[in-house]
């Protein structure tokens, strides 16, 4: 079913919801809500392409020319006429049109809760979830979708109706600074969480973007990196994730890229925007840029941006002024500033902020209730990556229990940059950056959930001691004869820079190595925004990775800890070994990159004024775990790897092949726990030497002893290959590999299909 017929069809079975929220947002009764209701109904009888073409051609020519460019409001007091007054400290405003009913757009970063980075709204709290990450370890999609609604909803209660959120682009490199903004190393994984939190986010009559379209992959010269990679590879790994996120959550909107992609900037690029996203997928929103990804005025209206965002951040303001020439000279069609404008509506229309306005002024707020959803993505997120000797869960009757070290005494790390959430509670660590690309929007900061509280509460008659690790011998001493020792290890990272390497910073590997040599019970728990080496991994005997667990991390670790929950989550990305495993150990061209950031950063030049830096992707359509088995290397821990305190069995595979694949199997819960487990469908290709796929999971929980039945059908674009000459997806006829695992590495249960042809459109 194509994408304009589904939206339809899904918008009339929703827009009982919508007319809900329009009634509540003006305290109408229930009797007013079923009025509502009706009216809303007959507006969206016709489409809405219709309804928004009916309204550009009551717009003047500079009321569209209004629509196309956005404020960015913490610098909008140096545009002159900038309607200050209407704006509130976010990531962007776009003036509406009040005599068409059209609102005006008011946007917030969003990834992980209503941003508020550095404080812009003082006093102003959200609700922290966990990194993305620790969503996407959840594997599970209500998760997903449930963090999407609480999102939107806290949103929508702050006045704001677009969320920057929905950030899909894969993990191509363990190092890059926003790996924990995003949801992993593979498309399908990615692709439907990020859909699921997207269609959270929309169902409060809001708009959420998808991002970064496409291949954001490098943090450090973001703005000067051009992305190498053919188009076949491109569409089966990062375009295939974005694709789906697209199809099943249906974003507003799209945001453009700062790099380049095959020599032109995302935001500019014609492949990407008209022919991949517009033709190909059929999307009938708008493509907005990411706030200073501009570069020019007609090559991007005619390459398919629709609006310029956060325009004091660009050279100058593209679709302002040379955008009104550009349309009065004929260089730019007046039909193409039709579309630009039309498709803004479009996504709104869809989205429901046209039938269901936010209120203007802050509505209440359940924060407690939120708080709930954030725990829950955490404790399903954390992944128990090692437990020798069945160190844990700890005993809450255990007599000494010693902390050391990540701040446990007071909270859980949280990410930096335009993420970053002012969480409920507070922080009570924030440094603020002295130096380098995320100095003027980031802080190192903490989230106000200790874990030291939520384990002496877990434990109550247990002597609990904190350390704070900074002297290694001191604290080995104080580890020693403890019956169990917990080490907080922490990496931060955050957007607009990479980290330079993968070893934990401060001589964390230090710390341990000397706290295990002390004590041989020693978990290390790890908050990181992504991988990192662990040369101390053959001394402990326990680590569990716990991402950064947003604000109510601490409660969600110590439950896990003292086995209050069964951890299920699984790795979305994996963790290398060795560095050199990687495609490439560090980021490229680091020194150059920083030079060229650090000269914009200062004023003495823009990033524009250096030259593209390329960077070429020899893995190709391999991203991640398919890298690895590519190229024989054994990583540390594989993508999809979790632990449990139970043990599960497969049996009794059946495959349904032919026109498409489908396989059932039995789970049984073998241990005397109950527990979640997320069995994991692969599948190799034809082609020689092609690496398995994921191509399905599920998630089940079982009391001890149960066995349930699961079946699994493929994603079909997985099983296939792109073929540019057709264009479209290939599926081979012939045996394809069937494997059933654990993890990415896992054989136990496996089988061959027999797959008839089959041709699928872009």
């Amino acid at each position: 079913m194509r994408q304009s017929v589904r939206r339809r069809l899904q918008r009339t079975v929703s827009i009982s919801v919508i007319a809900l929220i329009a009634a509540q947002s003006v305290g109408l009764s229930a009797v007013a809500a079923t009025a509502a209701t009706a009216i809303v109904l007959q507006t969206v009888a016709s489409s809405s392409q219709d309804r928004a073409a009916a309204l550009v051609d009551q717009l003047t020519r500079e009321e569209k020319l209004q629509l196309v460019h956005g404020y960015f409001p913490p610098m909008a007091d140096r545009t002159p006429g900038a309607p200050l007054d209407q704006m509130i400290p976010s990531a962007g405003y776009v003036p509406g049109v009040p005599r068409l009913g059209i609102p005006a757009l008011r946007e917030s970063d969003a990834s992980l809760g209503v941003a508020n980075q550095v404080e812009q709204r003082r006093g102003d709290v959200a609700t922290a979830l966990p990194s993305s990450l620790a969503t996407a370890a959840t594997f599970d999609t209500e998760i997903a979708h449930a963090g999407g609604v609480m999102i939107g909803s806290e949103a929508r209660a702050k006045t704001f109706n677009v969320l920057l959120a929905g950030g899909v682009n894969l993990t191509r490199d363990p190092w890059a600074g926003r790996n924990f903004e995003y949801l992993g190393e593979d498309p399908l994984l990615a692709g439907v969480m990020a859909g699921e939190h997207i269609r959270g986010v929309q169902s409060n009559a809001i708009v959420s973007t998808v991002k970064h379209f496409a291949f954001n992959s490098q943090e450090t010269g973001r703005m000067i990196m051009d992305a190498r990679l053919d188009e076949a590879a491109l569409r089966e790994s990062d375009l295939l994730a974005f694709q789906i996120a697209i199809e099943r959550g249906e974003p507003g909107s799209v945001m453009c890229a700062y790099n380049r992609v095959n020599g032109d900037y995302a935001c500019e690029s014609d492949f990407l925007l008209n022919q991949v996203l517009k033709r190909d997928w059929d999307y009938p929103g708008w493509v907005m840029s990411d706030w200073g990804a501009v570069h020019s005025t007609e090559k991007a209206a005619l390459a398919g941006l629709d609006q310029e965002s956060g325009q004091e951040l660009d050279r100058q303001t593209f679709f302002g002024a040379p955008l009104t020439e550009a349309v009065a000279d004929g260089r730019v069609p007046e039909a193409r500033l039709d579309d630009m404008v039309q498709r803004i509506l479009v996504g709104m229309i869809d989205a429901g902020v046209m039938d269901a306005p936010v209120v203007e002024t802050a509505q209440d707020i359940d924060y407690t209730t939120n708080a709930e959803v954030a725990q829950r993505a955490a404790e399903a997120g954390i992944v128990l990556l090692k437990n020798a000797r069945a160190v844990l869960p700890l005993s809450p009757s255990a007599p000494r229990i010693v902390l050391i070290g990540g701040h446990a005494d007071v909270g859980v790390l949280s990410g930096g940059g335009s993420s970053q959430v002012r969480s409920v509670g507070g922080a009570p660590i924030e440094i603020p950056l002295t130096s380098g690309a995320a100095a003027s929007f980031a802080r190192l900061t903490y989230h106000a959930s200790s874990p030291l509280e939520a384990i002496r509460r877990a434990a109550p008659d247990a002597e609990v001691t904190f350390v704070s690790g900074d002297n290694h011998a001191a604290a080995a001493q104080v580890a020693r004869g403890a019956d169990a020792v917990v080490v907080f290890a922490t990496q931060w990272t955050t957007e607009a820079q990479d980290v330079e390497t993968l070893s934990l910073p401060d001589d964390q590997d230090g710390l341990i190595t000397a706290v295990a040599a002390a004590n041989p019970n020693t978990t290390v728990v790890l908050e990181t925004g992504g991988p990192v080496l662990m040369p101390w991994i053959d001394a402990v005997p326990a680590v569990v990775q716990a991402w950064y667990p947003g604000q109510r991390g601490g409660e969600a670790l110590a439950r896990i800890l003292f086995g209050q929950l069964n951890p299920s989550g699984r790795l979305p990305i994996t963790f290398p070994r060795s560095a050199d495993q990687a495609p490439r150990p560090t980021p490229p061209g680091m020194e150059a990159l920083k030079a060229s950031d650090a000269a914009s950063n200062a004023g003495s030049g823009s990033a524009a004024e250096f030259q593209p830096f390329p960077v070429e992707y020899p893995e190709g359509s391999d991203v991640g775990y398919r890298w690895y088995e590519r190229e024989g290397h054994s990583p540390l821990f594989p993508f999809g790897h979790g632990l449990s305190y139970t043990r599960f069995e497969y049996g009794d595979l059946r495959i349904e092949d032919g026109d498409r694949l489908t396989v059932s199997f039995d789970v049984t819960n073998a241990g005397e726990r109950a527990g979640t487990d997320v069995p994991q469908l692969y599948v190799t290709p034809q082609a020689e030497g092609a690496p398995r796929r994921l191509a399905g999971w599920s998630r089940l929980t079982l009391q001890p002893g149960e066995t349930r039945r699961v079946s699994i059908t493929a994603e079909p674009r997985i099983l296939a290959e792109y073929d540019t000459a057709t264009p479209g997806w290939r599926i081979a006829a012939g045996p394809y590999r069937v494997r059933i695992g654990r993890d990415a590495l896992d054989d136990e249960l496996g089988g061959e299909a027999t797959l008839s042809p089959r041709t699928l459109q872009p």
